[in-house]
């Protein structure tokens, strides 16, 4: 969980266009039978919680679309998207709207 520091700089993190920054979710460190995972052996997550949206993807007739997304939403995202930023030791992935596959009711 961020510290209120860590959310306050996120959340003042602008993504632009159809950029969404996330706050990935760790899955847990022991399988369904108990064993222990060392971080080598760990999947990376698919799964975060979007901190900060930008304004939409624009298009070729220069309408914007806003993203379908939300701050506060739990959503699903594509294994290998998006680019990794620390901020204050916080792990943060800013991605495309477009590798967001669902969103968590």
């Amino acid at each position: 969980m961020p510290t209120k520091t860590a959310e306050w700089k996120a959340t003042s993190l602008k993504p632009i266009g159809d950029k969404v920054i996330v706050e990935p979710l760790e899955s847990g460190e022991r399988t369904k039978g108990g064993i222990y995972l060392p971080d080598t052996a760990k999947e990376k997550p698919q799964e975060g919680k979007v901190i900060a949206v930008g304004s939409g993807k624009t298009l070729d007739n220069g309408r914007t679309v806003a993203p379908e997304v939300k701050a506060g939403d739990r959503i699903i995202y594509s294994k290998f998207s998006g680019n990794e930023v620390r901020i204050d030791d916080q792990e943060y992935l800013i991605v495309n709207a477009d590798d967001i596959l669902a969103i968590i009711k």
